[in-house]
C-alpha cells in the first residue's frame, strides 16, 4: 500500500478548542469536514490520548479556528507539539469565549466556528466528533493555511498523534556537517540552512548552536536532537 497517495487529500490546518470544569485547551488538527449545508454540521478527528479529546467528551462542545499562512512556527509548536497537561496554551494567546463556552482562538486565524457535539465515532486511535455549528465568522481575508503549504513551504511536520503522522525516513549524509532531527516533533536542523528566524546563520554546524537554542517548532532543547544517519 502506497500511503503517499493519502498526501493528495486536500486539508487545512486548524486549532480545535474546548473546555472542561472552567479550564481551556486546544490543539492543532488538519481534519475538518463540512458535512451538511443547512443546518450546518461538521466533523473533526481527535486522538484519544490528547487532552482535547477529554475536554470535548466532557463539555460536548468545540471550536475550530481556521489558520492563515502567516502563522509562525512557534504557534504551531505550542498548539501542535505541546500538551495542555504541561502548559497553559492560552496564557499568551488571543482568544474569546464563544456561545457554547468553547475558547475561540483569534491569533493567526482567518475564520472560526463553534459547534455542539451530536455524535461521536470510535476509530481505534481517534474519535470523530460530529457537531452542529452554533456560530461562525470571518476574521480576515488572509490566505487559508493548507496542509500542503504547511508541509512543503513551511517544512512543517505532523505530531505523533496526528492522522497524517508518518515516521521520519532515515537519510544518509556524506557531508561533514550532519543534519540533526528533533526527537519530539521531527524537525530537522540543516546546517546549510541554519535557523535565520532565530539568529542562526546558514552554515552554522549543530555543535556551534548556542546552549539556549531550542527547536523552532516545539521548543525542545538541543539535547533532544539526534544526528540523521
Amino acid at each position: 500500500m502506497d500511503k503517499t497517495a493519502l498526501n493528495r487529500i486536500v486539508s487545512g490546518v486548524y486549532v480545535v478548542g474546548s473546555t472542561k470544569d472552567g479550564r481551556l485547551n486546544g490543539q492543532i488538527t488538519n481534519t475538518l469536514l463540512r458535512i451538511t449545508a443547512d443546518p450546518v454540521y461538521v466533523a473533526i478527528s481527535i486522538n484519544k490520548n490528547n487532552l482535547t479529546c477529554d475536554y470535548i467528551r466532557a463539555s460536548r462542545v468545540f471550536s475550530v479556528s481556521i489558520l492563515s499562512t502567516s502563522v509562525p512556527m512557534t504557534f504551531i509548536g505550542l498548539f501542535g507539539f505541546k500538551s495542555g497537561r504541561e502548559v497553559d496554551k492560552f496564557t499568551a494567546t488571543g482568544y474569546r469565549i464563544g456561545k457554547t463556552g468553547a475558547p475561540i482562538v483569534i491569533d493567526h486565524a482567518t475564520a472560526w466556528l463553534e459547534a455542539r457535539v451530536t455524535n461521536e465515532i470510535e476509530c481505534e486511535t481517534h474519535v470523530i466528533f460530529i457537531g452542529k455549528v452554533e456560530d461562525c465568522g470571518t476574521l480576515s481575508d488572509a490566505p487559508v493555511l493548507t496542509y500542503e503549504y504547511y508541509s512543503t513551504v513551511m517544512k512543517g511536520k505532523s505530531a505523533r498523534n496526528a492522522p497524517t503522522y508518518t515516521p521520519p525516513e532515515e537519510k544518509k549524509t556524506i557531508a561533514a556537517e550532519k543534519k540533526y532531527a528533533c526527537t519530539v516533533c521531527g524537525y530537522i536542523y540543516d546546517p546549510e540552512i541554519g535557523d535565520p528566524d532565530h539568529g542562526i546563520k546558514p552554515g552554522t554546524p549543530f555543535s556551534d548552536l548556542p546552549e539556549d537554542w531550542t527547536c523552532p517548532i516545539c521548543g525542545a532543547h538541543k539535547s533532544q536532537f539526534e544526528p540523521v544517519v
